[in-house]
């Protein structure tokens, strides 16, 4: 494993990536050709190319389109063929710009309507064709895998700052992005340059292309998920946490075999896709535990866990709950000129993670905080070295765009993405302990396949006011009107209003706040991008 160097890169393998290599006919590469690590070089048997014969493999790959089949059968019928091409040579991309817009024009199941997905949109033969014609950049990577509802964003981000902080090179996908598509793909916290990004896209868009034919032409997530593990292979970074886009067992992620697989909270969310109950979605979000790899999750509803664990049993995944089978305790202290604090303590023996702080606010990051530590402390039974004093440097150095994140101070607007009930009554909680206000007033949009009713009835438990608005350009997201009538049914008659577009919102908002309010956006990522770069676009125009 190659330790980090001085710069934060690993000595001698990094280099500029996505500008030749690694694929048939697209050129040769100056790196050093991808190196199986010694862990899958051992346990692969059979196979005569060193590759993985788990879960990741072909054979893994129909068992999971079987097992998903539930899943696949509540999709809507239509376009059961091939999904349209965007008619766009991949050569011919030649700057940031177009690489954008090449991938934005494949079909996007984040801001798809349920009703519109098909079941040629969740599978995992034409991940894994295009993984193989890259040269399964998935098995040279050590990987952690992180899929929930809520709670799986903060997870990854913690696990992968403390990795850097002991010194490794640490690649990091998550989705989706707020500002820029860059943000899925960081090594050491820092966003993949737009070169690299344009000769990624290229590559990968020119090899999905020579697939189309028979697969169908790839999605956008297929795309950049592809593009990630690619990039992440040719860097050499010594570990790669990767987030899941939705669900779990026919998410196109779940073609690796990670050191550790996690599952955050569970709760009501894409119930068209992933089913009605918790245990319907827990089967699926259970579906990347791996034979062998070490699977996690925390305390939570008896009947999410019931499932969790027979899924790890199953498949031969050693099971632990956090705060069960591994000692974890969280408490919260007041500090004086800061407030609530959280501090966390996990013990094991190979660690002792004590009373280290919850670097994310909300009583809510704690159980996220545990299972992180759980994760390095699983990564340290693996060769990982993952010392307290500097996980929990790493912790202070944990920051994440979107959550609980103060943009303005005078107004005070809060932006958070909270997108279903129990995150938005987080946010509610959260807003009392740490940001005390007379009035509160919120700009709320979101997805039409949300508990919508059930996040109105947290807004209406604590907001004086509710603007209803929607993200442009996103088809999931549910009208205004709309989210305003199902509002009155719930609140109670309280106080909202209707704006035909975020623009609208904001200045609706901005003119209800006082300096001792607080103007929170909230319901979606993408409500909270637009809000962002509107109110950069405002100070800029300011400052003028």
């Amino acid at each position: 494993m190659a330790k980090a160097g001085a710069n934060g890169s690993a000595k001698g393998a990094r280099s500029a990536p996505g500008t030749g290599g690694g694929v048939a006919g697209l050129g040769k590469s100056k790196r050093k050709p991808v190196q199986v690590p010694p862990r899958f070089a051992s346990d692969a048997a059979g196979d005569g190319d060193g590759r993985v014969a788990s879960a990741s493999g072909t054979a893994a790959a129909s068992t999971a389109t079987s097992a998903g089949s539930a899943a696949a059968a509540r999709l809507s019928s239509g376009g059961a063929g091939k999904l349209p091409s965007s008619g766009v040579d991949p050569s011919s991309i030649a700057s940031f710009r177009e690489a954008c817009e090449y991938l934005f024009a494949r079909t996007d199941l984040e801001r798809l309507k349920p009703t519109n997905a098909t079941r040629d949109l969740y599978r995992l033969d034409r991940m894994h064709e295009l993984a193989k014609r890259l040269g399964d950049p998935q098995n040279a990577l050590r990987m952690v895998h992180i899929a929930g509802t809520k709670g799986k964003g903060s997870t990854c981000e913690m696990v992968a700052t403390c990795l850097e902080a002991c010194g490794y090179t640490v690649g990091c996908y998550t989705s989706p992005h707020i500002l820029d598509v860059r943000e899925r793909l960081r090594i050491n916290r820092s966003l993949i340059s737009e070169s690299a990004f344009v000769g990624l896209t290229k590559r990968v868009a020119s090899v999905a292309q020579e697939m189309e034919a028979e697969h169908g032409p790839a999605t956008f997530f297929e795309l950049t998920t592809a593009m990630a593990l690619l990039y992440f292979a040719e860097e050499a970074v010594d570990a790669a946490v990767i987030e899941v886009g939705l669900g779990g067992l026919l998410d196109c992620t779940n073609i690796i075999t990670p050191e550790v697989a996690a599952v955050t909270m569970i709760g009501f969310d894409h119930m068209d896709i992933l089913g009605k109950t918790l245990e319907e979605i827990a089967a699926q979000k259970a579906g990347i535990y791996k034979p062998g790899v070490p699977a996690l999750t925390f305390e939570q509803d008896k009947k999410v866990l019931e499932v969790l664990r027979s899924k790890a049993s199953t498949v031969g995944a050693p099971f632990s709950v956090v705060g069960q089978d591994i000692d974890f305790t969280a408490r919260t202290e007041f500090v004086s000129g800061v407030g609530p604090l959280v501090r966390a303590s996990l013990v094991t023996e190979r660690n002792n993670y004590d009373h280290v702080t919850v670097p994310l606010k909300g009583e809510h990051q704690a159980n996220n905080c545990g299972l992180a530590l759980a994760i390095l402390d699983k990564l340290s039974e693996r060769g990982f070295n993952c010392p307290a004093d500097l996980v929990s440097k790493g912790l202070d150095q944990t920051k994440l765009p979107g959550r609980f994140e103060l943009v303005t101070r005078s107004p005070r607007v809060l932006a958070d993405v909270a997108h279903n009930p129990e995150s938005v009554q987080a946010l509610m909680r959260t807003m009392s302990a740490h940001l005390p206000y007379d009035s509160l007033v919120v700009v709320f949009g979101c997805a039409a396949d949300k508990d919508i009713p059930g996040m109105l009835r947290q807004l209406a438990a604590a907001a004086d006011k509710v603007i209803f608005t929607k993200a442009s350009g996103n088809s999931r997201a549910t009208s205004p009107s709309e989210l305003a009538r199902k509002y009155h049914e719930v609140s109670g008659g309280k106080m909202f209003q209707v704006a035909r577009d975020l623009s609208d919102a904001m200045e609706l908002g901005l003119r209800a706040v006082g300096r001792d309010d607080v103007l929170c956006v909230t319901g979606s990522f993408y409500i909270v991008g637009e809000a962002k770069k509107w109110l950069a676009a405002k100070l800029a125009a300011k400052k003028k």
